[in-house]
């Protein structure tokens, strides 16, 4: 089997100038460039919390001020209100766009490195080794995935490291699906017949000759997953199975104020309007992907 070795500086100068013609692609598309920039804000907010002039997010202040409300001190804005127990909402919403945007990115990831892996298998060996991934596919898939999660919550419990097994154990079995498609067209291609022809083992055809070539429609469904996470994460939070207080969870921040949602209609308000915009900067920048796609 071929050794993996560095990438020598013409490599280098290659895969540059594929980011740089990446990056121009994204220049034709509206709605990648719109999806894009809702995604590098909420990235900017996540990456800046430690740096920003804040509050504390856990610190309780003044009860149910409204937004643009001026504390009892005189010094203290509260931009976007506080919650029912005093927390100021806008600290809260950037603390909380860290936690959906790292515990959303580590599920996402893991799930998908189970995912390739069973779909480059099931669609490459064929035979039993199918059969087999695609029955445990297919029965995973059978439950509605909110249920799966809560299930598979309920059992482990609830907390960062559980939440990203569980979106795994949920989320894996579709990718392997699309994985396995892909695969089971490109195997047949002639490049794949000269890596056998070269002897090379199955495991550098898998993932050196056809999971690069099957990266196109797998960026397009990373996206529109990590907008399906980030809600499944909200959802969660919202029924008190998500990340683990005190810190801040979207989905939490709307449990919390709805019971008195009359008098603190803003504190709800700014967490579901957090999740729907990330939501919406996923789902925007893979439509943009899928149609500067389908002009190449």
């Amino acid at each position: 089997m071929r050794r993996l070795r560095a990438p020598g500086p013409g490599e280098a100068a290659s895969a540059a100038t594929a980011l740089r013609r990446a990056l121009g692609s994204l220049r034709e598309s509206p709605l990648a460039i719109t999806g894009a920039a809702i995604l590098a804000f909420w990235l900017a907010m996540a990456v800046l919390a430690p740096v920003l002039p804040l509050a504390d997010p856990n610190l309780p202040l003044e009860p149910l001020r409204p937004p643009l409300s001026v504390g009892a001190d005189g010094s203290t804005t509260f931009w976007l209100g506080t919650d029912i127990k005093g927390r100021d909402v806008l600290s809260r919403l950037i603390w909380g766009a860290r936690r959906v945007l790292v515990w959303a990115g580590l599920a996402t990831l893991a799930a998908y490195l189970v995912g390739i892996a069973m779909g480059l298998v099931a669609g490459y060996r064929g035979g039993w080794w199918d059969e087999a991934l695609s029955f445990l596919a297919n029965l995973l898939l059978s439950f509605p995935v909110m249920v799966l999660y809560i299930v598979v919550i309920t059992r482990i419990g609830a907390s960062p490291i559980n939440i990203v097994l569980a979106v795994t154990f949920a989320s894996a079995p579709a990718i392997m699906r699309i994985v396995r498609g892909l695969v089971l067209d490109l195997k047949t291609r002639d490049y794949v017949l000269a890596a056998r022809t070269r002897g090379e083992g199955a495991l550098w055809i898998m993932f050196v000759e056809l999971l690069p070539n099957a990266r196109g429609p797998l960026i397009v469904d990373a996206c529109l997953r990590m907008g399906y996470t980030t809600i499944a994460l909200a959802t969660l939070g919202f029924l008190g199975l998500g990340l683990p207080p005190p810190d801040p969870d979207w989905g939490a921040m709307i449990a919390e104020t709805q019971p008195m949602g009359a008098f603190a209609g803003h504190a709800m308000l700014f967490p579901a309007l957090a999740v729907s915009s990330l939501v919406l900067g996923f789902n925007l920048l893979a439509d943009g992907l899928r149609e500067i796609s389908l002009r190449d």
